[in-house]
């Protein structure tokens, strides 16, 4: 087996039975690094630590942020120094990594102006481009509810 001293220096190889009288004499642990290369790398070490810092590692990478879903909801009769607004809280979105849904509900007689809407939309995305570059995943799509898109970071 390839064998690592506890300072990360390579021993070479050496036959299991001196590999742990080698651990024995140190007052160290032999740990089986990997197994998939031949010969299997092991390292000397205290077991009670490599456990302690794979359990570290394991739970770090379980924290990672998985990309979240955001929603910003614009109104039918939405002013332009709101949609600005709305505009730099998608980029706040969009630049920690999150995906973001633009959503306009449309009530009543606002359902028979989905053009409008439509535009409205357009121009909330030309607002967003200007500030950050991004992808459009979902095209603005007319719903009974209204109208939606899906749009993420470049």
């Amino acid at each position: 087996m390839r064998l690592i001293d506890e300072a990360g220096k390579q021993v070479g190889l050496l036959p299991l039975e001196e590999a742990l009288s080698l651990a024995k004499s140190k007052g160290l642990d032999l740990i089986q690094v990997t197994e998939k290369v031949d010969p299997p790398v092991c390292k000397l070490g205290n077991y009670g630590k490599f456990l302690y810092q794979q359990g570290k590692k394991e739970r770090k990478a379980g924290q990672q942020k998985a990309s979240r879903l955001k929603e910003v909801r614009l109104t039918f009769g939405i002013s332009t120094h709101d949609m600005e607004t709305r505009a730099k809280q998608a980029k706040l979105f969009l630049g920690r990594g999150d995906t973001v849904r633009i959503v306009m509900r449309l009530r009543g007689r606002e359902k028979a102006m989905g053009t409008f809407a439509r535009e409205k939309a357009e121009k909330f995305l030309e607002i967003v481009r200007a500030l950050i570059p991004i992808t459009i995943d979902r095209e603005p799509k007319m719903e009974p509810a209204g109208l939606s898109l899906i749009i993420t970071k470049k």
